[in-house]
């Protein structure tokens, strides 16, 4: 099966404009694992898009879900025959697509969190999944210790995620920030919806930060089972989105009113430290 030049470039596009991050990660990779990697990011993109951006959806969440069950019969975008390719190609399994789609529809039900437990099982779903669908592609033959590695991975990433978008959350009226870890560190719900940034509220952050950097640190666990590029895509796109934490920390943790990005010359220079290692 060929995927037609017009769908891979749809897909690297969607992927490029949506998170640089990312795409300058996976970019690197040889074909097809590249066109497989961007066909995955753009699914998921429009799962989670159905959810956040309906009005501009192509799709709502249940057509999106109806059409993947039913792929050999979808038409109508470029992502069915796209999908269908990355099938036909690697040892994909629908089930993480479905965990992604039940992640998503979490943000219909349950908008705040109580407990960090609850909140690790919203990342795995909508997070964690993304690892198990990226690692069949990424690698040859992933044991279950790498598939733990690379559902750690999504975990931490969703975390960084959560602490970005804190703001564009909360306008969504939508709190991630579980409530036992502010309160804990003595930051009142009261406080999170006035948007107070004080000591408080940074030492609850950085108790996530730390939840997150676990995660990292399993996720890169067996890197070296993989192919040299995908271990380097891997690699990459840990360290980009691990410096976002580290720009929320120069902007004094301003997550209510400004978002953390990481720039180009930052990537550029994080990419020359990791082909340097």
């Amino acid at each position: 099966m060929i995927l037609s030049q017009d769908f891979a470039d749809a897909c690297e596009q969607m992927m490029k404009k949506d998170s640089s991050s990312f795409y300058h990660a996976f970019k690197h990779l040889p074909s097809p694992r590249k066109e497989a990697v961007f066909i995955i990011y753009s699914f998921c993109r429009m799962i989670d898009d159905a959810v956040d951006e309906p009005e501009t959806s192509p799709y709502t969440l249940d057509e999106l879900e109806n059409k993947f069950t039913h792929l050999n019969d979808a038409e109508g975008h470029f992502i069915w025959p796209a999908l269908r390719f990355l099938f036909h190609h690697f040892s994909v399994t629908k089930d993480p697509f479905y965990t992604q789609f039940a992640g998503q529809r979490l943000d219909y039900e349950q908008t705040h969190y109580d407990t960090l437990e609850d909140l690790e099982e919203y990342c795995y779903r909508v997070a964690g999944s993304v690892g198990e669908m990226l690692l069949p592609v990424l690698h040859d033959a992933p044991s279950e210790r790498v598939t733990e590695a690379g559902i750690a991975l999504g975990k931490g990433m969703q975390i960084v995620n959560i602490i970005r978008d804190v703001g564009e959350d909360q306008q969504l009226n939508r709190r991630y920030l579980p409530r036992d870890i502010l309160e804990k560190h003595g930051y009142t719900l009261e406080d999170f919806d006035n948007q107070v940034v004080n000591e408080a509220f940074v030492d609850a952050i950085e108790a996530l930060i730390t939840q997150a950097d676990d995660w990292f640190e399993q996720g890169l666990d067996g890197l070296d089972t993989y192919p040299d590029e995908s271990a380097l895509a891997i690699r990459l796109a840990a360290m980009y989105y691990r410096e976002i934490i580290e720009v929320v920390r120069e902007q004094d943790y301003h997550v209510f009113h400004e978002r953390a990005i990481v720039s180009a010359d930052r990537k550029a220079s994080l990419f020359l430290r990791v082909i340097n290692e």
